[in-house]
């Protein structure tokens, strides 16, 4: 026996996989969405997993593999300062290494095998994959066999000090004597045939790992554990009958507070970014992280306008105006209302300078330089401008509040004019906008067929959802109908050509996803009442768009096979506003403030949350009316349920109310408006 080794089987994709994929990316809806939409019950995680495989690798600029082994990394830290931690250690999903800060630098590896020279992790058949400690937590497990069948299980993580690597080796079923060995280089541990051993060791980056006993390894761990717990504790809960959307919950809330004000981390993307920096913010905002809503905010008035000044100024005007409206800080206001007014004077310097009435012409996005008239920047600014013009009146800033308002008044015709000129109806009823303005933009027939079609899929979303089309209008419903019909969306995820990962001569319809840009997508889903289309994004999202146990996600993820690889690849992950997409769509299913100053709680769950016995419930999220707590719970024989609502009292919403979507297509809405105070309902529901 002690001559057999364990095969490693390469995990390719299978033609008919790749068929399987292939079709249902060349047509111009989301078919694979659109039948779950219509299964019994609707979309589920698990649906969606059989449709496509899980993701795994991570790429770099010019196809390179981002890691040595080329898995993707997750991003394990202490609780730190709001702005993102310090001291960060990215962890290899594999369990092969940990990267001190930075890919390319100093970094600790794991041999194990007969003679310490099997990479752990090496073979992807015999790993068993990643998941976080509890669901959620901070620390990385993960189980592999080697070639000589011994047994191992992994458990890493990060403090501020060091990092910490724990190994568990079973070789009561080895075929030969094994042993481990890190590099840089430690004792190598030896593990004989049939026995059974533990090893702890400690990492400072720079300097050898050292062993640690089971007391030093378990106090570093239970110290970390408690401190998260605690921060995540500060923030708004929300519980639902599923553990994997809590667990990714908590999770990416995890990850973007390490992140902080990074668009990624270890990686070229390792900056702060526009407009999805501040977009970001707001979202750590609304699940009760105002302390990273801010700090993050503040850094970004630190950045530079350059580029496509408009819409930079106008994003950052926006959501400080949320932030205000979430959590009052009047000083945060005070702080910044110096660059806010810079900005200001800015807009107010590019208007009309063509005679259409519009915002001077500025760059079309980081990746296309040309000079343009955007949809996305004009409309941000124009909403950006009345909501701080609001925040500036309401602080005893009047003159800045009256400059905002009138140059959103004098911008909006210009706009309207401009909107309706360059839009067109098209045959089956929906409406095209071009991102670009006067600029003869004509319909894509599939929004991923070419490069511009693509970045008019990743855009638009800020232009629909800034609130210049008016919910439920026809321009909106129009639009909406535009993105569902071209190819917008691919289960539930925002479509795009992955140029990064397949370059740009991938033939069509060898595509992916983005879904950095779902966060204005389930913005515009949910001002629209399309409750069927965000379950569907968030188990996208869940069960496409993240690692699985990890929950990490990349700018781009490819769809088609790459390289003929089964599992799938991103780019330059972890990726914070990809994290901010899913926890967006899962605030604004539970929890959406209106247009019209009105507050729905729960009028986009699935279904099968309010099943018999299960309970939805969230507490402490921050509204621009005050904190709102609420909670449903069916009864275990779903003829009732019992709605309890803690009513915001900050400022009365204009209407409020509870909606009970149930299993079988049941809807019951609980109209709670001039309620105050805790309102509980007892609701009878029909007979099953």
């Amino acid at each position: 026996m002690a001559g057999l080794s364990l095969a490693c089987p390469s995990p390719v994709a299978t033609d008919a996989y790749t068929r399987s994929v292939s079709n249902a990316l060349a047509s111009g809806r989301d078919v694979w969405g659109e039948q779950l939409l219509a299964a019994p019950g609707g979309p589920t995680a698990a649906a969606v997993r059989e449709r496509l495989a899980p993701l795994l690798y991570a790429r770099g600029p010019h196809g390179t593999s981002l890691t040595d082994s080329g898995v993707y990394y997750v991003p394990l830290a202490d609780v730190s300062r709001p702005g993102g931690a310090g001291v960060v250690g990215l962890h290899v999903a594999d369990g092969s290494q940990i990267l001190a800060q930075r890919v390319g630098g100093r970094s600790l590896t794991v041999f194990v095998g007969p003679d310490g020279t099997e990479r752990y992790g090496s073979c992807i058949g015999r790993l068993t994959p990643a998941r976080l400690a509890d669901g959620w937590l901070p620390v990385l497990e993960t189980g592999y066999e080697d070639a000589a069948g011994a047994l191992y299980r992994q458990e890493s993580f990060t403090t501020k000090n060091a990092s910490f690597v724990s190994l568990s080796v079973d070789a009561r079923t080895a075929t030969a004597d094994v042993s481990v060995r890190f590099s840089p280089p430690a004792a190598v541990v030896a593990v004989p045939r049939g026995t059974v051993k533990r090893i702890a060791v400690e990492w400072h980056p720079g300097a050898p790992p050292r062993p640690v006993d089971d007391s030093a390894y378990g106090g570093a761990r239970a110290g970390l554990e408690t401190r998260w717990r605690q921060r995540l504790g500060g923030g708004a809960e929300i519980s639902v009958p599923e553990p994997d959307v809590e667990n990714a919950e908590r999770a990416v809330l995890v990850q973007n507070m390490i992140l902080g004000w990074r668009y990624s981390v270890g990686n070229p993307y390792e900056e702060l970014s526009f407009p999805e920096g501040p977009d970001l913010a707001s979202v750590m905002g609304e699940l009760g992280f105002g302390d990273v809503d801010r700090a993050i905010l503040e850094t970004s008035l630190t950045r530079s306008a350059r580029g496509y000044p408009s819409w930079k100024g106008g994003e950052r005007l926006l959501m400080s105006a949320a932030y205000f409206r979430l959590y009052g800080d009047g000083g945060y206001v005070r702080r910044a209302t110096s660059a806010l007014a810079d900005f200001l004077t800015a807009l107010e310097h590019a208007f009309d300078r063509d005679g259409h009435g519009l915002l001077a012409r500025e760059r079309y996005s980081a990746d296309i330089g040309d000079q343009v008239f955007g949809t996305h920047a004009q409309t941000v600014a124009w909403a950006g401008l009345r909501a701080m013009a609001d925040v500036w009146r309401r602080t005893g800033n009047g003159a800045l509040a009256a400059r905002a308002q009138r140059l959103a008044a004098q911008l909006e015709p210009g706009l309207r004019t401009a909107v309706r000129a360059s839009e067109r109806r098209l045959p089956d009823g929906s409406l095209f906008v071009p991102a670009r303005l006067l600029g003869g933009e004509a319909p894509y027939t599939s929004l991923v067929e070419t490069r511009l079609g693509s970045y008019w899929n990743l855009v638009m979303p800020f232009a629909l959802s800034s609130g210049f089309f008016a919910p439920d209008s026809p321009e909106a419903r129009g639009a909406l109908r535009y993105m569902l019909g071209h190819g917008s969306r691919f289960l539930g995820l925002v479509r795009a050509g992955a140029y990064a990962l397949y370059g740009r001569s991938a033939p069509f319809p060898v595509s992916g996803t983005d879904e950095v840009y779902g966060v204005d997508v389930s913005r515009f889903l949910a001002d629209n009442g399309e409750a069927d289309q965000l379950v569907l994004s968030l188990y996208g999202e869940l069960a496409a768009a993240m690692t699985p146990g990890t929950f990490v996600a990349g700018e781009g993820a490819s769809v088609a096979p790459l390289d003929g690889m089964r599992y799938r690849a991103m780019y330059l992950p972890p990726n914070s506003e990809s994290n901010a997409a899913f926890l967006e769509t899962l605030r604004v299913m539970l929890v959406h403030e209106t247009a019209d100053a009105g507050l729905e709680l729960a009028f986009s769950t699935p279904r099968g949350w309010l099943a018999p016995g299960k309970t939805v419930a969230v507490t402490r999220a921050p509204t621009s009316f005050g904190p709102v707590s609420f909670s449903i719970a069916v009864a275990a024989d779903g003829r009732s349920a019992h709605v309890h609502v803690l009513v915001p009292s900050r400022l009365p919403p204009k209407h409020l109310a509870v909606r009970l979507r149930l299993p079988r297509g049941a809807t019951r809405t609980i109209d709670l408006t001039k309620k105050r105070g805790a309102v509980d309902r007892d609701v009878r529901l029909a007979s099953r």
